[in-house]
């Protein structure tokens, strides 16, 4: 998890180190300026130096970005508690270092269209040449599965991609991938980081242009690799309204939904060009509310059977569809629900299917019944594709937060573009039977039981609410939830049979039920993830959506009352 609590970055982070009380800012930032080869960070600094801005000095000299599974993430700015070329600099070299060191010879680098992306990945490529190993550069500001699809495609031995994914658009990070494809765990995530704390000044950082821009072969072959996925047979006769919020998915979505055979979806054209300030929305995610409202708007004016939305790096796939009991008439699918009608489609479209399914500990347990009805093995892991990737035998996994793996076997990461296509194709497939993607979900709660979700996410300011919280919960679980007894409290420091210790608390809820409690990965935000089992009577589905949402309510209310973050 990236944070903004010191850790290792460079030769000054002893002092960094310091409390903010002792700190010496002024000696540290005057440091920092010198080796910074940025005019605007170095213009932002001299600011706050000339202004005595001893608040503001504090900030990002009395911490660091921490170098974790997440890699790097965190708002742009000067000094190492900050996004900037100094600090990604620093993490090129730690990391070939540690490419070098296991014996690779070679790195690729994307970058998405967020401020600087562009910059660090220039930045990156220049120092891995400089280290003497085979630096490559995808040919333009392109989604992160296709990065995560070169790694493979090339041969490479790691990949990093310049992203913040859908964080606010002051943020910017840095996405490291090894040679499998996958993000990089524990132990790689300490051992980069040690090499990164052990580089030298930066001027001693050697550096060089001999680094190689990839030309458009490698987003054809990612292309094909894609659309290769649906079957050309299947219907194709559907209507589709599309946003990539302000991101880099466009024209890839639309490249491969034209190779496939589907008609043009209809993109909102307000979001449809990259823009780094993601200006129509709030927080440039599919998840937070009124992310998808032009999409909405696109899709009744153009009588669309479906919306498919990706986040800014394209990684992430959201669908909407009509529901008569909106106000909208549209109603967003839960990620669960996504994941559920992913893998309905896979086991359909490839009757012989084998391998494990695997989903994250706050996805639905659904995916596990559906697995289990057709034979294949199910794995549950921590939150994060880092760890989904990983699992032995995968054939298809999925996370809640929007984020799908249909084809580990071209890229072993969630990927927003293969997913909206498959999406398509099941909906179209549908729409040629008369029926919708809602019909499906229900048919699934007819034969697994209704599978309900929900979320209770709490943004906060101050991290230490969040620490707080977590403690008060571990000190005090609660025995009940919504009125149903917690018949297993699980701390998750301490670690499972099947998963390694994390920062989560889990209650098993009676009837089937769970709540996940955790802390946000990559934002400041305490998470709690809600589930219920209601079976369905006389296959009356309707009913049973009712008492589940009532059921999920009640939980919510408790919940928010157990953290008290105020």
């Amino acid at each position: 998890m990236t944070g903004r609590t010191a850790g290792p970055g460079n030769d000054h982070d002893h002092e960094h180190r310091s409390s903010a009380d002792t700190v010496d800012a002024v000696s540290v930032a005057e440091a920092w300026l010198a080796e910074d080869p940025d005019p605007d960070t170095r213009a932002e600094l001299q600011a706050l130096l000339e202004a005595g801005d001893m608040a503001g000095l504090t900030d990002r000299f009395g911490a660091s970005l921490e170098f974790g599974t997440a890699g790097l993430r965190g708002a742009l700015g000067a000094g190492p508690n900050r996004m900037n070329r100094v600090v990604v600099i620093r993490a090129a070299a730690g990391l070939a270092s540690y490419v070098k060191a296991h014996g690779g010879s070679g790195v690729v680098v994307g970058y998405d269209a967020r401020h600087k992306s562009d910059v660090f990945a220039r930045d990156t490529a220049e120092v891995m040449a400089g280290a003497g190993l085979r630096a490559f550069v995808l040919p333009r500001r392109l989604p992160t599965p296709v990065l995560a699809f070169a790694i493979r495609h090339l041969g490479v031995d790691a990949g990093v991609m310049v992203t913040a994914s859908h964080n606010p658009p002051q943020d910017n990070g840095y996405k490291v991938y090894l040679g499998d494809g996958s993000q990089i765990v524990p132990p790689a995530d300490a051992e980069i980081s040690a090499e990164i704390a052990a580089v030298g000044p930066l001027a001693a950082v050697p550096r060089s242009d001999d680094w190689q821009t990839l030309d458009d072969d490698v987003v054809h072959a990612y292309l094909d690799r894609v659309t290769g996925l649906v079957d050309p047979a299947s219907p194709r006769d559907l209507r589709i309204a599309y946003t990539p919020l302000h991101g880099v998915g466009r024209d890839v979505v639309l490249a491969a939904f034209q190779r496939a055979g589907f008609d043009p979806p209809a993109v909102v054209e307000r979001q449809g060009d990259p823009d780094p300030e993601f200006s129509t929305v709030a927080f440039p995610n599919p998840e937070e509310p009124g992310a998808i409202d032009l999409a909405v708007a696109a899709a009744v004016e153009h009588q669309a059977d479906i919306v498919l939305a990706n986040d800014p790096d394209a990684d992430r796939c959201a669908v909407a569809v009509p529901d008569p009991h909106s106000t909208t008439g549209w109603r967003m699918l839960r990620g669960d629900e996504v994941g559920a009608l992913l893998a309905t489609h896979l086991v359909r479209r490839y009757p012989d299917l084998s391998g494990t399914f695997a989903a994250s500990i706050v996805s639905s347990s659904l995916l596990g019944r559906i697995a289990a009805a057709h034979g294949l093995g199910y794995v549950e892991t921590l939150t994060g594709f880092k760890w989904i990737s990983r699992v032995d035998g995968l054939r298809y996994g999925y996370e809640e937060a929007l984020g799908y793996c249909v084809d580990p076997a071209g890229v072993r990461d969630k990927d927003g573009v293969s997913a909206a296509l498959l999406m398509a194709e099941l909906a179209a497939t549908l729409k040629a039977e008369g029926r919708v993607l809602t019909d499906l979900l229900d048919d699934l709660a007819r034969e697994h039981g209704l599978h309900a979700t929900d979320q209770l996410s709490v943004r906060v300011d101050d991290l230490a609410l969040i620490e707080d919280a977590m403690a008060r919960l571990r000190a005090e679980p609660p025995t009940t939830l919504g009125g149903r007894a917690v018949e297993q409290a699980e701390d998750l420091l301490e670690g499972t049979d099947t998963l390694p210790p994390t920062d989560g608390l889990r209650y098993r809820l009676a009837d089937g039920g769970r709540v996940v409690v955790r802390p946000s990965g990559t934002e400041p935000k305490l998470k709690g993830y809600l589930e219920v089992v209601v079976p369905v009577a006389d296959s009356d589905v309707a009913a049973a959506r009712r008492t589940a949402a009532e059921a999920l309510a009640a939980i919510k209310d408790n919940l928010a009352t157990a953290l008290a973050l105020g």
